[in-house]
C-alpha cells in the first residue's frame, strides 16, 4: 500500500508531541523547568536561528503547568485516549489538506462532509437532514434563526431589517433554557428583546421543569392577534439543569399549527443512538433542527458541535450561513470524520449506553437513602441525575416535622448541599458531580455522565464509591442541621458571646466574642473585637478537636467572627460554647492585664526619673561643687576619699517599683519582691486518641473512656485554658525564699538522726533559713 510520507511523519510527530505534553514535568530536574519557564514567561525578541520542535513543546508544557504547585495536587485532565488522538490528528490533517490543489481539495472535502452527515443522520435517526459544523454550540441555532427569517420574510435579502417592522418576529424559549441564550440570539440578529418570549414551566400538572404547553398556546394566540409573527420555538430534550425533556410531540403539533420552526437541544438527544429510546425523546426526530454536542458525549477533544436541519432551498441555506462556498470551512468535519470511523457505530453506542447505565445505577441506589431526594424519578432513561439533601425526608425518618425548623431553612439547606457537592467532588473526582441551582428545589448535586464519563473515565465502581461517601456524609449533614439550633441557644446563654446569623455558611454556625468594656468608643471597640476574635480563632485552631474553625467564606458578609464547621453526632455543644467563652475571656483579661502592666511600668519610669534627679541633687550637696570639676575632683578624691550616702536604685518590672541595690551588692544575688507568674501548661489527662467536645459515652475510637466523667472533662478544660487572675507561687526549684506568711509550712529544725536520712537531714538544715535576713540560695535545679 502506498503511504504519503508527509502523513506518516505527521502521525509520528503527533504521537511524540502528545507523549511530551502528557508526561507532565520533567521528574529528573523540576527546578530546570521552572527556571526555563521564568525566562520564557516574559516575551522577548524572536531568536534569529529559531528553535527546534522539542524546545517549543517544552515551552508549551511549562505554560500548561504554570499555576501548579509542588504541595498541591495537579488538576485532573481529560483522558484523551486513542480516539482523542484521532480528533487531534484531524486538525493537523486539515491544515495539510488545505494546501492541495483546488480540484483535489473539492473532491476530498465533499466526500468528508457527505460521509459525516450521512453517518450522523443515520446514527441519530434524523432522516434527510443536512449538517452544519460549528465551534460555538450556539452558532448553529443562530444560523437556523437566520434561515427561518429568510424563509418567512421574502424581501429580507434585499430590504434587510426594515421588513421586520411590518410584523415583528417572536422567538419562544423555555424558562429552563440555557441562561443568556435568548439574549445572545437577539443581539446577533439585531432584534429587540421584545422579540424574545420566555415560556414558564408547569405549575399545576406535570414536571416543573417542562414547558407549559397550554400557556405557550395562549401566548402565541395573543402575539398573532397583535400582528406579530411567531418565528421559532426552542425546546429541550434534557434541560440544562435537571435533564427533563419537554413534551416534544405536542410541541411539534403546536408548531405545525402556527407555522413555526421547532429547534431542539439537550443532552438527552444522545439516547437517540440507542436501540431502545424513550418516547418523549423519539419525537425529537420530527423536529426541524437539533444541535448535537458529540465532543463531551464521546470524550473527543476539539471536535465541533453539529446542527442537523431540514430545508429544501440550498440558496437560503447559503444566505443564512449554514453552507459555505469556501472549501476550507468544510474541513471542520474532518476531526469528527476520523473519530467516528475509529469508534464505529458499536463503539459510539457503547459509550452512550455506559453513561446511561451509570445514571440508572446511581438513581436506584439513591432511592434507598432516607435523607436524599432525587428530581428525575419520572425520567426512566434520563442520563442526568439530580439529587439533594432533603430536610423533609430526614424529618420523616425521625418521626417529627421540621417545617419551620428555623428562619431561612431554605438558604441553610442550599449551603449544606453546596458543601455536600464540593466534598463529593473532592472524595470521588472521577464522578464529575457539580452544583446546579434550580428554581424550585434550590441547590442540588448533578451527575451527568454523558458530559463527563468519557473524559474522566467514570466506571461503575466510581458510582459505588460515590454512594458510599454520600452515605458517610448524610449523618454529618443531619447532625449539623439538628445542632444548629442548640448551638444558637447555647450562645444566647453567654452574655459575652453574640450569635452571628449567616445562612450561607455550611456548618454549625458563627459566633463573635464581645468585650465587656462599655466605655470604649466605636472605633476602639471594633479594633478590640477584631483583635480578640483573631487570637481566639488561633487558640481554637490549636485545640485537639475534630471541628474546623475558620473566618468563614472569602466574600461573606460577616467579619470578625468565628465560623464552626460541620458537626458529628457526639458533639457536646454546651462544652464547645463554654470553651469559646472561657478562651475569649482569658484573652480579654490577658490583654487588660498587659495594659495595666504597661501603665504601671510607665508610672514607675516617671518615678525613677524623679528619684534620679533627687539623688543627683543630694549627691551634689554632699560632695560639693569642687568634686564635680573633672580634674580637681579626681585629685580631691585621691587625697580625701568621700563615702556618699546616696544608694543606687533598681527598677523591678514585675512589681513596677523602685528598690535599693544594696541587697544586690551585699548578697551578690538579685532578689525581687514579686516574681513573675509562670504560664501554666496543660496536663495530658486525655487518653491517646481522645478529642475535645465529645459527650460522655459517645461511640467511636475518639470517645472518652468509660471511667471519664463530665466533671473531669470540665476540670481538664479549666487546666488547659486557665484564667490569669493571681500569680502562682514560685516553686522551690527556682528560688528559695521564705516570706513572712502564716501559710509558710513549718519544717522541723532538726530532722530525726537516722542512718537512712542523716545526709538528707543535713541538706534540709542548710536550706532552711534561720531568720528573715537569711541569704537566698539558688539551687540550680
Amino acid at each position: 500500500m502506498m503511504v504519503d510520507p508527509t502523513l506518516a511523519e505527521m502521525g509520528k510527530n503527533l504521537n511524540e508531541a502528545m507523549k511530551i505534553l502528557e508526561d507532565g514535568r520533567n521528574a529528573s530536574d523540576p527546578d530546570a523547568d521552572r527556571q526555563q519557564f521564568s525566562r520564557s514567561s516574559i516575551p522577548g525578541p524572536l531568536q534569529g536561528d529559531g528553535q527546534d520542535v522539542a524546545s517549543i513543546l517544552q515551552l508549551v508544557q511549562n505554560l500548561m503547568h504554570e499555576d501548579e504547585e509542588e504541595d498541591r495536587p495537579s488538576h485532573r485532565m481529560q483522558n484523551v485516549g486513542e480516539q482523542g488522538h484521532m480528533a487531534l490528528l484531524g486538525h493537523s490533517l486539515a491544515a495539510y489538506i488545505s494546501v492541495l490543489d483546488r480540484e483535489r481539495l473539492r473532491k476530498l472535502i465533499t466526500r468528508i462532509a457527505s460521509d459525516t452527515t450521512l453517518w450522523l443522520c443515520r446514527l441519530f435517526r434524523y432522516e434527510s437532514g443536512s449538517a452544519y459544523y460549528h465551534e460555538d454550540d450556539r452558532e448553529g441555532l443562530l444560523k437556523v434563526c437566520r434561515l427561518v427569517i429568510n424563509t418567512r420574510y421574502e424581501d429580507y435579502s434585499t430590504e434587510g431589517y426594515t421588513v421586520l417592522n411590518s410584523r415583528q418576529p417572536v422567538i419562544y424559549q423555555s424558562a429552563t433554557c440555557r441562561p443568556g441564550l435568548g439574549q445572545h440570539l437577539c443581539s446577533q440578529l439585531a432584534l429587540p428583546l421584545s422579540s424574545l418570549c420566555t415560556v414558564p414551566c408547569n405549575t399545576m400538572f406535570g414536571s416543573q421543569h417542562q414547558m407549559d404547553i397550554a400557556l405557550l398556546d395562549k401566548l402565541i394566540r395573543e402575539d398573532v392577534e397583535t400582528g406579530k409573527l411567531p418565528l421559532l420555538l426552542i425546546a429541550n430534550a434534557g434541560t440544562p439543569g435537571a435533564g427533563h425533556t419537554d413534551k416534544l410531540g405536542r410541541l411539534k403539533e403546536l408548531c405545525e399549527q402556527y407555522g413555526m420552526w421547532l429547534h431542539i437541544e439537550g443532552v438527552n438527544l444522545a439516547t437517540l443512538a440507542l436501540w431502545e429510546v424513550s418516547s418523549p425523546v423519539t419525537a425529537a426526530t420530527r423536529s426541524d433542527s437539533m444541535t448535537l454536542t458529540l465532543g463531551p458525549w464521546l470524550g473527543l477533544p476539539a471536535v465541533p458541535a453539529v446542527t442537523l436541519y431540514r430545508h429544501e432551498d440550498p440558496a437560503l441555506s447559503l444566505a443564512a450561513g449554514l453552507t459555505s462556498s469556501q472549501p476550507v470551512e468544510k474541513l471542520r468535519a474532518l476531526p469528527l470524520w476520523l473519530s467516528l470511523q475509529y469508534l464505529g457505530q458499536d463503539g459510539i453506542v457503547e459509550k452512550i449506553r455506559h453513561s446511561v447505565e451509570l445514571s440508572q445505577q446511581l438513581l436506584e441506589k439513591l432511592k434507598t437513602l432516607a435523607s436524599i431526594k432525587t428530581s428525575v424519578e419520572d425520567e426512566l432513561n434520563s442520563p442526568v441525575v439530580v439529587f439533594r439533601f432533603s430536610q423533609e425526608t430526614s424529618a420523616e425518618s425521625s418521626g417529627a416535622s421540621v417545617e419551620g425548623y428555623f428562619a431561612g431553612e431554605r438558604e441553610v439547606l442550599d449551603s449544606l448541599n453546596r458543601w455536600l457537592c464540593e466534598r463529593l467532588a473532592q472524595l470521588v473526582p472521577a464522578s464529575g458531580v457539580d452544583i446546579v441551582e434550580l428554581e424550585d428545589e434550590g441547590t442540588c448535586v448533578r451527575f451527568t455522565p454523558l458530559m463527563t464519563a468519557a473524559a474522566l473515565g467514570t466506571q461503575r465502581c466510581d458510582v459505588d464509591l460515590l454512594v458510599e461517601r454520600l452515605t458517610e456524609l448524610v449523618p454529618v449533614l443531619n447532625c449539623t442541621l439538628r445542632l444548629r439550633l442548640d448551638f444558637r441557644e447555647e450562645v444566647y446563654r453567654h452574655s459575652a458571646l453574640s450569635y452571628v446569623e449567616d445562612l450561607s455558611w455550611p456548618g454549625l454556625g458563627a459566633v463573635r466574642y464581645e468585650p465587656r468594656v462599655e466605655e470604649l468608643t466605636d472605633s476602639k471597640r471594633k479594633l478590640e473585637v477584631e483583635k480578640i476574635n483573631s487570637e481566639l480563632l488561633v487558640k481554637l485552631g490549636e485545640l485537639d478537636a475534630d471541628l474546623i474553625f475558620s473566618t468563614g467564606l472569602e466574600f461573606g458578609p460577616e467579619k470578625d467572627c468565628i465560623f464552626i464547621g460541620m458537626a458529628t453526632e457526639d458533639l457536646d455543644v454546651a462544652e464547645l460554647v463554654d470553651t469559646i467563652a472561657d478562651l475569649g475571656r482569658d484573652i480579654e483579661e490577658n490583654g487588660r492585664l498587659l495594659e495595666n502592666m504597661t501603665e504601671v511600668v510607665r508610672k514607675g519610669i516617671q518615678e525613677a526619673e524623679l528619684q534620679l534627679q533627687k539623688d543627683n541633687q543630694d549627691k551634689l550637696m554632699e560632695e560639693g561643687v569642687l568634686r564635680q570639676i573633672p580634674l580637681v575632683g579626681s585629685v580631691l578624691n585621691w587625697f580625701s576619699p568621700f563615702q556618699s550616702t546616696v544608694k543606687g536604685k533598681t527598677f523591678n518590672l514585675a512589681a513596677g517599683s523602685l528598690d535599693s541595690t544594696e541587697p544586690t551588692y551585699s548578697m551578690k544575688a538579685q532578689t525581687g519582691g514579686l516574681s513573675s507568674p509562670e504560664t501554666p501548661t496543660s496536663s495530658a489527662k486525655r487518653l491517646p486518641g481522645q478529642r475535645l467536645f465529645r459527650r460522655e459515652g459517645a461511640g467511636g475510637s475518639d470517645s472518652h473512656s468509660e471511667t471519664s466523667s463530665v466533671g473531669q472533662a470540665e476540670d481538664f478544660s479549666r487546666e488547659r485554658f486557665p484564667q490569669p487572675t493571681t500569680p502562682s507561687p514560685v516553686p522551690d526549684e527556682a528560688v528559695s525564699v521564705v516570706p513572712e506568711s502564716p501559710e509558710t509550712p513549718q519544717v522541723p529544725a532538726e530532722p530525726e538522726p537516722t542512718q537512712e536520712n542523716g545526709e538528707v537531714g543535713t541538706q534540709e538544715e542548710e536550706r532552711q533559713p534561720d531568720g528573715q535576713d537569711a541569704p537566698v540560695e539558688e539551687t540550680g535545679r
